[in-house]
């Protein structure tokens, strides 16, 4: 997609420098949080739908009031659930974020048995349950059913899934203007499609 100067759109992305070794999973992932949390807006302001990033829910044990309120000291509460969740044409959905720099397959090291059983229960509820994956090495993002990610998860030997695999059995997601990242095109598609 170009802009209307010609310009080809490129999406902000976050510069990670190899040797910070505060640089982990959760701060490659920001760059599609961003695209994603813009994408929201864009969804919430235009009507489509309400779909929320979940905070991780914290305990404050020290505040700093001398310049501000700052938080000098928490810890987590409980273990989060999923990045995102709201309701788009009356039901319920549910769904996590994640980044892969891997050419060849998506590692299920960092996603956790506690956010499974979650995504199960929405599912069991009648819940919409899914995954956006972004490939970075390929800046491809996918839209991938839960059902999918969880019996890689519980069912298979491996502990990753093939990039094969999310590109034969996810949605494509494509980047534009307004919205960023479409995801509810895919939702639509693989969700209502009657």
């Amino acid at each position: 997609m170009n802009y209307p100067n010609g310009k080809k759109y490129i999406p902000q992305t976050i510069k990670i420098n190899k040797t910070d070794k505060h640089i982990n999973a959760a701060n490659r992932g920001m760059a599609l949080e961003n695209l994603i949390n813009e994408t929201n807006a864009f969804y919430s302001a235009q009507n489509i739908c309400l779909i929320t990033k979940r905070p991780t829910p914290i305990n404050v044990v020290k505040v700093d009031y001398s310049r501000g309120a700052r938080i000098i000291d928490a810890y987590f509460e409980k273990q989060s659930t999923t990045d995102y969740n709201g309701v788009y044409k009356g039901k319920y959905i549910d769904f996590e974020a994640k980044s892969t720099k891997s050419k060849t397959s998506f590692p299920l090291h960092n996603i956790y048995q506690h956010q499974i059983d979650h995504l199960k229960k929405v599912i069991q509820h009648g819940g919409i349950a899914f995954f956006i994956i972004e490939l970075t090495s390929y800046n491809d993002y996918y839209l991938l059913d839960a059902n999918i990610l969880i019996n890689y998860f519980e069912m298979h030997s491996r502990k990753s899934i093939p990039i094969e695999v999310i590109r034969k059995q996810g949605y494509k997601l494509k980047l534009g203007y307004k919205p960023v990242l479409n995801y509810i095109e895919a939702v639509d598609t693989l969700y209502f499609n009657d």
